[in-house]
């Protein structure tokens, strides 16, 4: 099963939900695909949609998940990659009223940069994470206070 994490922030990210329908449609996704929606709007017969999980039931999903597939909010990135989650983290954009700024980008590049999540840019590359996530073996995450502040400096520096 993959699981689909698009937090619950009041903005839509329609893009992502497109391009993981177009990947079940192609093949590149053979497993049932649950999805948070959060403030998505979007209607699929391939997916199970919710807009909120129970805290409880979404760490249920993602210890069973094989694939968690997330927007690039810290708190979606850092509750699976906890579990030892193989995760394709896509940042929301700016460009296509989804956040307020980019800071996602940097959330993404870094975690992506330190080896825990397979991090992409663009929708458009998600089909191709997909298959490298196959053989993907992420770096194992530890609660870090320091890595944590290392990734938010890194953040802040860059901006």
């Amino acid at each position: 099963m993959i699981l689909v994490l698009l937090g619950t922030q009041n903005n839509s990210f329609h893009r992502l939900l497109e391009k993981v329908e177009n990947c079940i449609e192609n093949k590149v996704i053979n497993e049932d695909v649950i999805v948070q929606a959060g403030y998505t709007k979007f209607n699929s017969d391939k997916m199970q949609i919710f807009d909120l999980i129970p805290r409880e039931k979404l760490e249920e999903l993602q210890k069973e998940a094989n694939l968690i597939i997330t927007h690039g909010g810290v708190g979606s990135i850092i509750s699976s990659i906890e579990k030892d989650k193989k995760v394709i983290a896509v940042p929301r954009l700016h460009e296509f009223q989804e956040h307020v700024n980019n800071h996602q980008i940097e959330i993404v590049q870094n975690f992506n940069e330190l080896g825990f999540i397979i991090g992409i840019e663009n929708v458009e590359e998600l089909a191709t994470a997909i298959e490298k996530s196959k053989t993907f073996n992420p770096k194992k995450y530890k609660k870090d206070n320091n890595l944590m502040l290392k990734i938010i400096e890194n953040f802040i520096d860059k901006n």
